[in-house]
Order: C-alpha cells, then sequence, then structure tokens
C-alpha cells in the first residue's frame, strides 16, 4: 500500500484526458497535475527547450512527493522521453502505450498518426510502431492549431474554425485510408468527435492520454503501490499561468468543480 500520489504533467490542459482516465480506473488514488500553461505549446519549441521544460516539469512533482509520473504530454514524449530515465520514481510516457494499442487494433495495418510538429518530426510513433510490426504503413501528420484551439475552449462538436481547421490537416490522412488513427497528442481527444465526424466513422482513434493512464495504472499495481483506499482520491492541480480559464475547461472535461483546488506557480527554476 502506498498512498503517495500520481503525479501528470503537460503543457497545458490536454492531459486532463490522461487524469479524466485515472480517475476512472483508479478512484482510490490521489493525483497532483501540473500544467504549463504559460508556456503552452510545447509542441512548435526546440529539442533543448522542451527537456528543460520535461525536466522542470518532473522536479515539480518530485517536490511534491509523488509515487509515479505520467509525461502526458505527446511532445515531451516523444522528444525528450530520456528525461524520466533518472526519476527516483516510475516513469511513463505516451508513445509507447499509444503505439502497441493501434498495432493491436489494426486490420488493415494502415494507421494515421497526428501531432504537434515536433513530435511528428521526432518520429517517435514511427519508430514504435515499425518496432513493432516492420509490415506496418505509417502516415503522419503534424497539427500545430489543434492545441491552440483547445486550449481556447474551441471544442464544440458543431465549431466552424475547428471543423475547418481538422478537414484541412486530416485530408492527406483521408486519402490513405487508414483504419486506426492514432491521436498522438494529449489535446487531440477533446475534439475527438470532430475528427471523428471528419473520418465518416470508420476508423478507429486511440487516445494516447487513455492508453498512457492504463499502462500506468499496470505499473502501480505490478509494483504493489496501490493507494489501497475505498473512498474517492484527492486531486490537486496546478498551473504556470492564470487559474482562471484552466479552471472553466477543466471543470468541463472533469465533470468536476476544481476551481477551488487550483494553484499557480513558477516552474522556471527548478
Amino acid at each position: 500500500m502506498d498512498k503517495r500520489p500520481i503525479g501528470v504533467f503537460d503543457s497545458g490542459l490536454g492531459g486532463l484526458t490522461v487524469v479524466d482516465e485515472l480517475i476512472r480506473i483508479l478512484p482510490g488514488e490521489d493525483i497532483i497535475y501540473f500544467g504549463d500553461t504559460g508556456r503552452v505549446p510545447y509542441g512548435t519549441r526546440s529539442r533543448e527547450t522542451i527537456e528543460r521544460y520535461a525536466r522542470q516539469d518532473e522536479g515539480f512533482l518530485l517536490s511534491k512527493n509523488v509515487k509515479l509520473i505520467i509525461a502526458a504530454c505527446g511532445t515531451v514524449s516523444s522528444v525528450a522521453p530520456h528525461t524520466g530515465d533518472m526519476l527516483p520514481v516510475p516513469f511513463v510516457e505516451v508513445v509507447k502505450p499509444a503505439a502497441k494499442e493501434a498495432a493491436g487494433v489494426t486490420k488493415t495495418g494502415k494507421i494515421g498518426v497526428i501531432g504537434t510538429t515536433a513530435t511528428i518530426l521526432s518520429g517517435a510513433y514511427t519508430r514504435e510502431l515499425l518496432a513493432i510490426n516492420p509490415s506496418l504503413e505509417i502516415f503522419s501528420k503534424d497539427c500545430p492549431l489543434f492545441v491552440p484551439l483547445v486550449e481556447a475552449g474551441w471544442v464544440d462538436r458543431d465549431d466552424e474554425v475547428t471543423r475547418l481547421t481538422v478537414r484541412r490537416y486530416l485530408a492527406a490522412i483521408k486519402q490513405e485510408n487508414v483504419d486506426t488513427l492514432i491521436l498522438g497528442c494529449t489535446h487531440y481527444p477533446l475534439i475527438a468527435d470532430i475528427i471523428g465526424d471528419e473520418l465518416e466513422g470508420k476508423v478507429h482513434l486511440v487516445s494516447s492520454g487513455k492508453a498512457a493512464a492504463q499502462a500506468a495504472a499496470e505499473v502501480i499495481v505490478h509494483k504493489g503501490i496501490t493507494a489501497d483506499r475505498q473512498q474517492e482520491g484527492q486531486y490537486e492541480f496546478y498551473v504556470s499561468d492564470r487559474p482562471e480559464g484552466f479552471s472553466a475547461l477543466a471543470n468541463l472535461f472533469l465533470k468536476k468543480d476544481i476551481d477551488a483546488c487550483v494553484t499557480r506557480i513558477d516552474v522556471s527554476g527548478l
């Protein structure tokens, strides 16, 4: 039994898809979330900057005595997963779990991957998928405007701007007739309905965030560090910019009122 919290970090709001899944499958666990809203998005930054941000985010979570850290950021998971190698607690990123799920569900062997520019340029998903099955065909596309749209709250299924942006980005992938699409950024599940509509409901969508949460749950159980409590866990949320905008969207996607427990912090000195 280990009552220490699980730590989750992301560049902004998207990692809440991981938190939502953790709450569903591990309801008794305490969770500490850090969203680096003051420096979002990570996907347009240099490799060196992404690595520095990741180490600062991890350092903050370690200061909160977490028992496991999840990099709920597709960019960090693709570009700087090595930052988790020397941590004193287990580390879970989103690329490997999502690739494993996608390789397991595809029927045609044609898999699409969408993510931030840094994620796609890293080739991390392609390498991981081909390591699982060299016969897979991978089609990748960066979608840099998706994160700002989600962070702005433009996630309604009927939002015309977001629908048109999705259509433009997915045109090439749609032509390849993929049967599986990895949402390689944890922001993207928040517009999954729009993405699914554009693909006419014919493509299996793999949420990298949900896959990572499930992988983390397996690690916690395997290592025997579950909280083993019956009541609902406690949740703390930290951001690096104004908490008000974060709270409004987080309340919507977690279906919980978290206004009272969002704290602004500065991790730049860590």
